[in-house]
């Protein structure tokens, strides 16, 4: 890890004051700081990450197309961070003289991976433009002559019938490609399903280092929105509370990548019913004592996401801590997500994970349901799905999927818990960032073990 990047991690972490219980703007980095990690990052990730899964899959030319404003979600996370989007149509074109093909390394083993773009500009600093116009005018002779003239074995497209992340070559681009490429070469597609996912699922050791602050900072604007600087038990609706945390994602001069949710459960004769809608409640009820809160909430930073789902219990007048009984159904969440995680190992799949955990669960006298989704460049990214909320028999195509080393999830699921003083079932929603490091899981910036209260004193497990 070179010294700029050293300088900007420590930025990161003593110039944010992210212990404190309110996040100041000063905490997240300037545009212009953002760019250098962002682009010290994707340098890494070209250098020393992109040869590795070509090799992988077995794929010595990788070619991504796109038009500007219908980009390939693929190409959009390779474009440096003064690219906002593709240019008129650019080309990208990866190609590896030291792929290994069948076991066979071939004559071009141990030099570097060519990284060149078919556009009228180099891209950023990392992508070289290979197109004079003045030699061949049409930007489809000037790719199929890259390809003639390294004669790659496998030309690596993206389309995917599992992956939407991984099926962004559009038809018009592939016809328009078809037209002109030789059919010598048009044998030698592949799809690039396996290496486009490998690429966006794979979190570096540059990411990882960043990684904790980003799900801290989330973490931290929970705590903020979910404390009495915010809720006024018998003012303050569900509503007003979603407003506040996108609101202060803009002033901290973040984004998110989904819209939150907050709903309440209570002892009343409502039940939680769809997993997505979770009641039938107005987005705007009052919050009362004796309220356990939930919310699903997640930011982008420097390009990574979060996803995190809390809760929280508006105490009653004369309480000091959550009743027993929630407290007890919250220990039971919990073990639904060490069931899961305790089973993660590379080379099983997400419908084994997903099977084999709620077999587990069952055993144990736990009601889960599991859905659990890889996170990183993406929020709801490529990977392995383990269960979707209505899908808890295996999900065909995403499920089969295996688990790779050096890969992100948000551990989502739900244990369905009765509460007797309620008369109801009350259902514990969980959602957690954590990597696989090939061998064991951890929580990126831990996990909640307790229901805060609301007034409340914070308690993180790491």
């Amino acid at each position: 890890m070179n010294h700029r990047f050293l300088s900007l991690l420590l930025l990161l972490f003593f110039g944010s004051g992210l212990r404190a219980q309110t996040v100041s703007p000063s905490a997240i980095l300037s545009e212009r700081e953002r760019a250098r990690v962002v682009d010290e990052i994707l340098e890494d990730r070209f250098t020393n990450l992109l040869p590795q899964l070509m090799r992988r899959e077995g794929i010595d030319m990788w070619v991504l197309i796109s038009r500007e404003y219908n980009e390939d979600p693929v190409l959009k996370t390779m474009l440096p961070s003064t690219w906002l989007s593709a240019r008129r149509r650019t080309i990208i074109v990866f190609y590896d003289p030291g792929v290994v093909t069948s076991g066979v390394a071939t004559s071009g083993e141990g030099k570097e991976l060519e990284k060149l773009a078919i556009a009228r500009y180099d891209v950023g600093n990392l992508l070289k433009g290979a197109w004079d116009i003045d030699v061949r005018p049409n930007q489809w002779d000037a790719l199929v002559k890259i390809i003639q003239d390294r004669k790659p074995k496998k030309i690596g497209l993206n389309f995917s019938p599992n992956y939407g992340h991984a099926d962004g070559l559009t038809m018009t681009e592939h016809g328009e490609l078809m037209a002109r490429l030789p059919a010598e070469y048009q044998k030698r597609i592949v799809p690039a399903e396996r290496l486009a996912v490998g690429w966006l699922e794979t979190r570096t050791a540059k990411e990882m280092a960043i990684y904790p602050l980003i799900c801290r900072l989330s973490h931290q604007i929970i705590q903020e929105g979910f404390s009495e600087q915010v809720i006024q038990p018998g003012v303050t609706t569900t509503d007003d509370v979603v407003w506040w945390f996108r609101q202060r994602i803009t002033e901290l001069g973040l984004e998110t990548w989904f819209h939150p949710t907050v709903d309440i459960q209570r002892a009343d004769a409502q039940e939680f019913e769809h997993l997505r809608t979770f009641s039938k409640r107005s987005s705007g009820q009052v919050i009362m004592p004796g309220d356990l809160l939930h919310v699903d909430f997640g930011i982008t930073y420097l390009r990574l996401n979060t996803d995190q789902q809390q809760h929280a219990y508006i105490l009653r007048p004369g309480e000091t801590e959550v009743p027993e009984a929630l407290r007890k159904a919250f220990q039971q969440g919990n073990r639904l997500q060490d069931i899961l995680t305790e089973r993660f190992q590379a080379g099983r799949t997400g419908n084994q994970l997903l099977l084999e955990s709620l077999e587990q669960a069952k055993k144990e006298g736990i009601v889960g349901t599991i859905y659990t989704h890889p996170i990183g460049v993406h929020g709801h990214a490529a990977g392995p799905t383990i269960g979707l909320w209505d899908q808890q028999k295996g999900v065909p195509g995403p499920g089969d999927y295996p688990l790779f080393a050096n890969t992100a999830y948000s551990i989502e699921l739900n244990a369905a818990v009765e509460v007797p003083e309620w008369k109801k079932t009350v259902r514990i929603m969980l959602e957690e960032d954590g990597f696989f490091d090939g061998k064991s899981f951890r929580y990126i910036d831990g996990r909640q073990t307790e229901i805060f209260t609301i007034p409340r004193k914070l308690s993180y497990v790491k």
